[in-house]
């Protein structure tokens, strides 16, 4: 006689059943999307948290670090708004377009919304929820194949974030700003989900910032999913600057028309655990996409760089470069999967990640895939884990330089091939500044 096993359920799995049974009546939405909603919960409960035996999570063992459930944000008060007034300073001056939400609530008296550009429209992803949305209600946006519990999660409790319609041939030059925000000094759940839809040959940048404070053990579980129509370019910078107790999920969602371009580079610099996902879709031949990131960690930071890249169509470039700079006893992860598609010929594709260890206790893991199914194509993925250059240390200390200050100089380098390659001035040497600041802070 064979008895079924039932794995033994975590204090945080049952607690997310209990947030979602008490607050899945007040969550946005008409019939179609409850009905979403539910399917996503049912996934999630089946698959439960991600462990290290899930092999997109090996590295990231969520049924250990995740230890319960908080319930969901209250809606912002006063008292948060006012709090939240300066999210996002460290772009401040920067002359962008600043969407705010506080709390996982969309915050319209924060935000600018004054003098949209023609063809830009902004509203609160509660309002569409609300609607019933086409888009929305398929799955809330199905734009990619992704098969995840994080996001099946997100799918069933995101309450807010923010919708954005580019529409065709539209240019936007000021960047957008999403700047989330967590006030509370109460542990909270901030569920956040946004769309971004750009027309063909629409161009804009998007920037994301999140944020909170460090007395609070908060999470957040936030996606993003964006539409890149054919000849359109977007480019995507998303800087983690949590708090320093808070465990930040994050899914990125992408997928590219023909003849498009999408540059997405990640900045990681706060939070206790942070998991940055991606899947993207190259659905239209002729696509060109660049993924860039890095990760400064200290202490006993955790921080998973994970990504997908699905390449469905012919002609189609993809680059990715992920660097990670891991002090103290933190932990550095990047998993790279690239998929070649049968009908994908002609695909030229490259993977590269690097870890710089500076301490004896710090710890990089990274594991480069390739999966391809067509016979004419340009791949290649590497992967190096090192510490600093003893020579270039010496030449740098023997011209005076003392060690702390060279050893800087050298991070510095290190970081710059990442961070050079955000076109916007300003937003380039705001992340150079933040590095440099980190880089202050060592022992």
């Amino acid at each position: 006689m064979n008895a079924g096993i039932r794995p033994v359920r975590t204090e945080a799995e049952l607690g997310l059943v209990d947030v979602y049974a008490t607050s899945r009546q007040a969550l946005p939405g008409g019939s179609d999307i409850a009905a979403v909603r539910a399917a996503a919960f049912n996934h999630f409960v089946l698959a439960g948290l991600p462990h290290s035996r899930v092999e997109a999570w090996r590295y990231t063992d969520l049924r250990r670090l995740m230890r319960d459930a908080k319930p969901l944000a209250a809606l912002p008060d006063a008292a948060a708004k006012s709090r939240a007034r300066d999210a996002g300073e460290v772009l401040a001056g920067l002359g962008l377009r600043r969407l705010v939400i506080v709390d996982g609530s969309f915050a319209a008296e924060l935000s600018d919304l004054a003098d949209l550009e023609t063809g830009l429209i902004v509203r609160p992803m509660a309002e569409a929820l609300a609607l019933d949305e086409p888009l929305l209600s398929q799955g809330l946006g199905p734009t990619v194949p992704a098969d995840d519990p994080a996001l099946s999660l997100n799918t069933a409790l995101a309450g807010d974030g923010v919708v954005i319609t580019i529409s065709p041939g539209v240019t936007i030059e000021r960047p957008i700003h999403l700047a989330f925000v967590n006030t509370s000094a109460t542990p909270a759940a901030m569920v956040t989900r946004s769309l971004v839809v750009a027309g063909g040959g629409a161009r804009a940048t998007l920037i994301e910032t999140h944020e909170g404070p460090d007395q609070s053990d908060y999470q957040v579980n936030t996606a993003l999913q964006v539409v890149v129509g054919d000849e359109a370019r977007v480019d995507h910078v998303k800087i983690t600057r949590e708090g320093s107790a808070a465990i930040h999920i994050a899914t990125l969602l992408v997928n590219i028309g023909a003849r498009a371009k999408f540059n997405d580079l990640g900045f990681t610099i706060g939070g206790s655990v942070v998991r940055n996902q991606m899947f993207v879709l190259l659905a239209g031949e002729g696509t060109e996409t660049n993924l860039r990131g890095l990760s400064l960690l200290a202490d006993r930071q955790h921080a998973d760089a994970t990504l997908t890249v699905d390449h469905s169509a012919a002609n189609c470039q993809s680059r990715e470069v992920f660097k990670m700079v891991v002090d103290d006893e933190a932990r550095a992860v990047f998993q790279g999967k690239i998929t070649v598609r049968p009908q994908a010929q002609k695909t030229d594709a490259k993977m590269m990640s690097r870890a710089l260890l500076l301490s004896d206790n710090a710890e990089a893991d990274s594991k480069p895939e390739l999966e391809i199914f067509a016979d004419d194509v340009q791949c290649g993925h590497g992967a190096t884990t090192g510490t600093l250059d003893d020579q270039l240390k010496f030449y740098l200390m023997a011209r005076g330089i003392p060690e702390k200050e060279a050893e800087a100089l050298l991070i510095q380098a290190f970081a710059a091939e990442v961070l050079e390659t955000i076109e916007h001035d300003g937003l380039r040497d705001a992340l150079m500044d933040a590095t440099v600041a980190w880089l202050g802070r060592r022992g």
